[in-house]
């Protein structure tokens, strides 16, 4: 049986991602709980909704630091003091050092709207629709120091439409996000996914291909 595991999430904006997250845990009961969600933005909604929810709901301005180096040392800090097993990136807006990614690697998710290796970085479904791509999706991934790369834990496939906007490609990309993102850290706390180089298996022969 998996020992409980403490997670916590990082935020930037509403965190919808987290919001799944967080309700997945509770009603499959999952060997777990969301121990905090953290934000670098204090105005982030998703603070409010997490503290609605009980989740205990902590800023970490970045504004208050004079680099990232120093951020990122403070926020190592906060999530340590939650006894994180897991950090979970949900739209966390911020480039991480490789110190704060060493510190957590093996236990830090990611989730990235694209087919990595991809359209890594900024304005993916833009440059997927400008591409004439036929297929995009999303990736979840262990973070390494390399942005948007690391070892892939899960893909959601998503035909690209004629007439698609950014916004429709999105939307349609975000429904499968959110349950790819919280089946991805389910198999996290149950200790069912095993890293062997850049390729991740899941131990019961669970798909981890989305469509």
């Amino acid at each position: 049986m998996s020992v409980m595991k403490n997670i916590v999430v990082l935020i930037s904006g509403r965190g919808s991602n987290m919001q799944a997250i967080v309700q997945a845990c509770a009603r499959e009961a999952w060997p777990a709980r969301v121990a905090a969600v953290i934000s670098n933005r204090p105005d982030a909604a998703g603070l409010a909704w997490a503290r609605e929810q009980g989740v205990a709901a902590l800023a970490l301005d970045h504004k208050a630091f004079e680099s990232r180096e120093a951020f990122d040392a403070a926020l190592v800090e906060l999530i340590d003091a939650q006894g994180a097993d897991l950090v979970v990136l949900a739209g966390f807006m911020r480039i991480l050092t490789p110190a704060f990614t060493a510190h957590y690697a093996g236990r830090l998710l990611n989730i990235h709207p694209s087919l990595l290796p991809s359209f890594a970085g900024l304005h993916t479904h833009e440059r997927a629709l400008a591409a004439g791509c036929r297929l995009t999706g999303a990736t979840v991934h262990f973070v390494t120091a390399e942005l948007d790369h690391g070892p892939i834990v899960a893909q959601a496939m998503v035909p690209v439409l004629d007439g698609d906007t950014p916004e429709r490609l999105a939307a349609r990309v975000l429904a499968l996000e959110h349950p790819m993102y919280a089946q991805a850290v389910r198999w996290f706390v149950e200790d069912k996914l095993v890293v062997d180089g850049n390729r991740v298996r899941q131990l019961d022969g669970a798909a981890q291909l989305w469509t």
